[in-house]
This record gives C-alpha cells, structure tokens and sequence, in this order.
C-alpha cells in the first residue's frame, strides 16, 4: 500500500516551537501538533513538560508532496538564518482506521462470578457465550475504564460483593461509568457518577444508553455532590476508582461523608508502595477496611465507617 501521508519532524527548543510551527502550517492544511518529547511526573500524574518539543505535521502524500516539502524546507532553511534549527526528519504513514484496529485487541472477558464485560459492538451471538453472566456492554471513547485496566477489574470484583438489591451508588470520577452500570445491573436502585472531565461525561452517558440503564450522570467530584447538585448526599456504595494520591486528597475533602450510615466506600487505583498512606488517610477520615482485591502491583478496598 502506498503511503497516505508524510510526517515532518522536527525537535526544537521550546522557544523554537512556535516559530517553527507556523513555518510548517503555511503549507500544511490540516494542521500543525506541539507535543513534549519529555514529563517529569507528579504525584498525581498530570506531569510537567521538560527539555524539547516536537513539531509534527502530516504532507498529504498526492501530487503537490514534493512541491510543498521543497516549499517548507526553503522556509526552514529562511528561520535558520536567525537561529539554528535542528533538519527536519519524515517519515512515510499509511491511513489506518484507528478504531477498526482498537477493536481488533479489545475482546469480551468475565469479572468475579456474574460479570461479563463485551465491546459494545459485538453481535448478541457473541455475547450469548457466557450464557447467564450479567453483561456490561463499553463503547471506549476517551474515557478511562474499558474493564482491562487492574484497577477497574479489582474494583468490578468489589462491586459485585458490595453492591446488593435496592441499593444507592455514588461513582465519583466515573470515567466510562463501567462501575456505575454496573451496580446497576447487579440490582442497585439508583445510581449517579460524576467526573471532572467532560469527554468522560459524554461516554459514560452512551455506555449507559447502551447498557438500557438509568444513570445520572454530570460534572464534579466531592464537593458537587456534598453540595446538593446531584439526587444524591450520600449512598450505600461509593466508588472511586482514580489515583491514591488523588484518593487521598479527596478522602480530605470529605469523600467519607457520602457513605451513607451502614454503607461502604470501595477504592481502587493503588498501588503497593502507596498502601500505607492511603490506609492512615481511610483511619483518619474514620474508616476501617473489611476487604480488598490484588493484582500484581494494584489494590483495591472495601471499607466502612469504624464503629464509635
């Protein structure tokens, strides 16, 4: 197959990046990207760009390619003049169907004893396989928790041992509402789940289309839901499948106060070495563990409110 398009690399300082760009997007059409070569990591994973960046366009690889690369590398070669810049490096791409090929990797699995988790596009034949299972259909999009992370799988075992029929669920954080539709599937009553994220949002709310059940779902986090702007104060189960630093934070915030009385608060997203900070932030905030889930470096918990 020949190649659909011809990516321009460059790697310049950052004070070159924006100069740079702009060369290359008087002759590309569709665009110019800015992306870090480097990221010093943060407690909380959001991360700091550090040393270069790396300009990427993509020449439409049709008749006017060699005209248009002559015509950019003359225009490069003009910057240079004023401050050196690094030769551009290309490379041949072919056009993929990016989501024809995710689909190709992502195939239905079972959780716990009655969970089966199916891509939202397989036909009922194929999710008739696992016969009486409780099926949980996930379109990806862009949000997190398609079910093959750990941390979303230690949670699902969570879920199906806490959630029981008739009960309320709070998903703070939900980011493809697997854990929400979920427990709704396993008998809860009433669910809401919330994010900060607005893509997540907008897939969650398809997945719980899909899955035919009713979920509110909205912006926020701890404090949105503290505040009144959801149907729901408190649940008999609160999830929150993010980071333990973040957990921690939102432990601090009051995320124990959404556990209504008798219910539990179930955790994921922890890793071994973040353990211990996060069992002191449960005991402060008044919580003692009753049960967990492991998977290689991963944990989950269960907890409830310690007796007084």
């Amino acid at each position: 197959m020949p190649a659909s398009w011809l990516r321009i690399a460059l790697e310049v300082d950052p004070e070159l990046a924006e100069a740079v760009s702009e060369v290359l997007a008087r002759h590309i059409p569709g665009g110019v990207v800015i992306e870090s070569t480097a990221i010093q990591a943060n407690a909380e994973d959001e991360g700091t760009v550090i040393g270069n960046l790396r300009v990427l366009g993509y020449i439409p690889h049709d008749a006017q390619l060699e005209q248009c690369r002559a015509n950019i590398e003359q225009d490069l070669r003009y910057l240079a003049l004023i401050q050196p810049i690094p030769q551009p490096e290309y490379e041949p791409v072919q056009e993929q169907n990016w989501m024809e090929a995710w689909k190709q990797h992502y195939k239905p699995f079972t959780i716990g004893e009655r969970l089966h988790i199916l891509p939202a596009w397989l036909t009922h034949t194929d999710a008739d396989a696992e016969g009486e299972r409780i099926k949980v259909r996930i379109e990806p999009g862009m949000a997190f928790g398609t079910g093959v992370h750990p941390t979303t799988q230690l949670c699902l075992l969570l879920v199906e041992q806490q959630v029981k029929p008739g009960h309320t669920v709070l998903d703070i954080g939900c980011g493809s509402a697997i854990l929400a539709i979920a427990a709704m599937k396993l008998g809860g009553a009433k669910a809401v789940a919330v994010d900060i994220d607005t893509q997540a949002l907008d897939n969650a709310r398809l997945n719980a289309k899909l899955n035919e059940v009713q979920v509110e779902i909205g912006p926020g986090s701890v404090d949105e839901v503290l505040a009144g702007q959801y149907s729901l104060q408190q649940a008999d189960v609160v999830l929150a499948n993010i980071l333990a630093p973040v957990l921690v934070r939102l432990l601090a915030a009051g995320l124990g106060r959404l556990v209504a009385p008798g219910g539990v608060l179930v955790l994921s997203g922890i890793l071994e070495d973040q353990e211990p900070e996060l069992r002191t932030a449960l005991a402060a905030s008044g919580f003692a563990i009753t049960s967990e889930q492991r998977s290689g470096d991963w944990l989950a918990l269960a907890a409830k409110p310690s007796p007084r």
